[in-house]
């Protein structure tokens, strides 16, 4: 059983690190990220599952 999470991922320049810092814009996993369509994964993911029996997976 999948269920979809809330809209609202976090993006990374708002994640937050325990030293205060923040990520760069220019940070190569940053630029990688934003080049992946999560959604469509996402997406491909949830199909996988049951809307009506077995445990409920975890989130993409």
């Amino acid at each position: 059983m999948y269920h979809r999470p809330s809209p609202g991922q976090l993006s990374f320049e708002v994640f937050y690190l325990p030293f205060e810092g923040k990520l760069s814009g220019e940070n190569r996993w940053v630029k990688l990220a934003e080049l992946i369509s999560w959604e469509a994964f996402k997406s491909s993911y949830a199909e996988q599952f049951s809307d009506r029996q077995g445990a409920p997976a975890k989130s993409f």
